[in-house]
């Protein structure tokens, strides 16, 4: 897509913006290049634009349009699926220097923010004024808002109060050619035209560049949870806790579930001391008010007691509830310092939860490898880490079986293959197995029409899937 544009592509960025917003040295662009998602590739980029308002990313974006070369938007590069991976040849856009809240309003409950704000200073930013931003993934402390909403990102309480999808009332976005378009509304209802904000919202950078985010806002500070904790001897068993929840008509505030990998990993790291308790851990919460929270936290207890837990309590030592939830959040960081970690995201209907982590237990028995277990269980977000010995390239051949396997096992269940990680690299094949070749189609057709020059994150998500 260059075609022997690079000289000219970085003269008119320089040009354009700041001697210091435009990075070329290699020891410079290296910590942009790529995103959390180790097995992903990535390429070299002609340059990193460190944005710090929308008319540096409009610049960016119209000398890059000009000269066909590709953009890769960047937030803090906390993803897992290499949706934000430099591409050979392109500008990566880094928006983490756009981190300005702009605008806490509690009479209208909403935010408006850059997109380098990081998730949990808006949330702390918010409590000041007495409202509560909700999306929470589990990289909330260094996220930014921008990534989140590159992914449509989920987390430990999107079970009762969903995605952010949920949240994101409007945006501005740089498109094309560097026009600047604002989506979606300020207001409580709106339906004029279709809803564009929400297309962007997940697109994973391949329709423009978001700089710019209204979110909503619920009122009041976040009522104090109860915690419910279970100890199973299976995933399977843990994964009839799940169902019999669901079956229950009970919504909790998260339903957590760490295998016996991930608490040994935390184990090791902090010293815990998780790993002797239970084969698998499954961590309820409800933030129900008064009898109705008791009556959740009790049929919390009856439904983990009844598929078979070697022991179920609430727990009444909030420091202790609070340090069990802290131990789901280190689960990732701790698994990585074993070996490069290939990470799954697949979803799929709650009732169906045992069935999928008894296919993940599968999957790992037949491929001979490593597999551990972190789910965002009550909404059905199973994150299977396959673990490789760093150098073993035969482990990471009978890995990459077991990946596959277990994307079809979700798509087979009814699933989906990502529930808030993004499609990015990793998922394009499986992507093309769950969508028709004419809904990939409509897809395409709808990038195309928004980007027309075709260079927002080319290759990503509807890119080749072999």
């Amino acid at each position: 897509m260059v075609d022997n544009s690079d000289n000219a592509a970085l003269r008119a960025l320089r040009s354009a913006l700041p001697d210091e917003a435009v990075l070329t040295d290699p020891d410079s662009t290296g910590r942009f290049s790529h995103d959390e998602a180790e097995w992903a590739p990535c390429g070299k980029p002609l340059a990193v634009v460190r944005a710090r308002s929308t008319e540096d990313v409009v610049a960016a974006v119209k000398a890059c349009a000009e000269h066909g070369v590709p953009v890769v938007p960047r937030g803090a590069g906390t993803g897992l699926s290499g949706g934000a991976n430099a591409i050979d040849g392109c500008v990566l856009i880094s928006l983490e220097a756009m981190n300005e809240i702009l605008e806490i309003n509690p009479r209208e409950q909403l935010a408006v923010v850059q997109p380098g704000v990081v998730n949990d200073d808006l949330r702390a930013a918010c409590r000041e004024h007495g409202t509560w931003y909700p999306p929470d993934p589990a990289s909330s402390p260094w996220s930014t808002i921008g990534g989140n909403v590159s992914t449509n990102a989920g987390g430990v309480c999107c079970v009762k109060y969903g995605v952010t999808r949920d949240y994101v009332l409007g945006l501005e976005a740089v498109v094309g050619s560097g026009e600047v378009v604002r989506l979606g509304r300020r207001t409580a209802k709106g339906v004029a035209g279709y809803d564009l904000c929400g297309l962007f919202v997940g697109s994973e950078g391949t329709l423009g560049v978001v700089t710019e985010v209204t979110v909503k806002l619920l009122p009041g500070l976040r009522a104090p949870e109860r915690t419910v904790v279970g100890y199973f001897d299976s995933l399977v068993a843990a994964g009839e806790a799940v169902a019999a929840v669901a079956a229950a008509g009970v919504v909790p505030s998260a339903l957590e579930l760490l295998d016996q990998h991930c608490l040994r990993a935390v184990d090791e790291w902090k010293n815990m001391g998780l790993s002797a308790e239970a084969d698998v851990l499954l961590l309820g919460r409800s933030d129900a008010p008064g009898q109705a929270g008791e009556q959740e936290v009790d049929t919390l207890v009856r439904c983990f007691e009844g598929a078979g837990a070697t022991w179920s309590a609430r727990s009444t030592d909030q420091q202790e509830a609070d340090a069990l939830f802290s131990a789901r959040r280190l689960a990732y960081p701790a698994l990585e310092r074993l070996g490069p970690l290939l990470t799954e995201d697949v979803c799929v209907p709650r009732a169906l939860v045992p069935d999928m982590l008894a296919r993940i237990e599968t999957a790992a028995e037949r491929h001979d490898t490593q597999i551990a277990n972190i789910a965002h269980a009550g909404d059905g977000n199973l994150h299977p880490l396959i673990i490789t010995p760093p150098g073993d390239d035969e482990a990471r051949l009978r890995a990459q079986r077991a990946f596959d396997d277990i994307v079809a096992d979700a798509i087979d269940l009814g699933g989906t293959v990502t529930g808030e990680h993004g499609v990015g690299l990793l998922k394009r094949k499986g992507l093309h197995a769950e969508l028709s070749p004419k809904v990939i189609d409509m897809h395409r057709d709808i990038k195309n029409a928004l980007d027309p020059a075709g260079i927002f994150n080319p290759g990503k998500v509807f890119g080749d899937p072999s």
